[in-house]
């Protein structure tokens, strides 16, 4: 008897698609801003801060988040290399995650994670800071803000992309699962992460309120 094997299509079990918002979401504070404070010292991120008061100041009148930010990424980080970059994000995970996540929001994840959902964390933050947080929670993709980095592999200073907040946050979902993409649920706290709510069946905003 001939084998049938090959004749059918391979059938994956149907896992819905759950994400996160970070920064507030599931961390009690901004971690890019706590990372760059941690990495640089608080003295020189004050220092730095206060030489960003031009970039400010025109945030005032442009509103525009993601030219702030990337004025941000070449004051503190222009020029150091991806490696460096990894290991500094790294030991910040490792020393703040515990300090930094909310329990209610992890407990939340973990119930979506037992019961096989995607997990998706999309987060205006760079990927690069949020990665190791991402695979300490086990998550299945992570969806950030991309810095640039030269043919040397270091930091620009530039996004290769948009900032990940508002709209983009829904590009990115439809560029990684597709136009339709459907959320089983989603969870934010800004009205930066309305839009990702909208794809969702379980909207919930500004739910968690856990300190650790």
């Amino acid at each position: 008897m001939g084998s049938v094997a090959g004749s059918r299509q391979e059938q994956r079990p149907f896992r819905p698609i759950v994400a996160f918002d970070f920064d507030g979401t599931l961390t009690v504070k901004d971690s890019f801003i706590g990372f760059l404070a941690w990495r640089v010292g608080m003295a020189r991120y004050v220092a730095g801060v206060a030489g960003l008061a031009p970039s400010l100041i025109a945030y005032l009148i442009h509103r525009d988040r993601g030219r702030l930010k990337a004025r941000v990424v070449r004051r503190f980080l222009k020029g150091i290399s991806r490696d460096e970059l990894d290991a500094s994000a790294r030991r910040y995970a490792e020393s703040h995650a515990r300090s930094m996540l909310r329990p209610d929001a992890v407990r939340t994840w973990k119930r979506w994670q037992a019961q096989g959902a995607q997990m998706v964390i999309v987060t205006a933050s760079p990927e690069s800071v949020v990665a190791p947080f991402a695979r300490g929670l086990g998550c299945d993709l992570l969806l950030g803000t991309r810095l640039e980095f030269d043919g040397m592999d270091r930091v620009t200073g530039r996004f290769d992309g948009p900032n990940c907040r508002s709209e983009e946050k829904v590009r990115r979902l439809r560029s990684a699962f597709g136009p339709d993409v459907h959320l089983e649920a989603a969870y934010g706290d800004t009205s930066g992460d309305r839009a990702m709510l909208t794809l969702a069946d379980e909207a919930g905003f500004k739910v968690f309120k856990g300190a650790p």
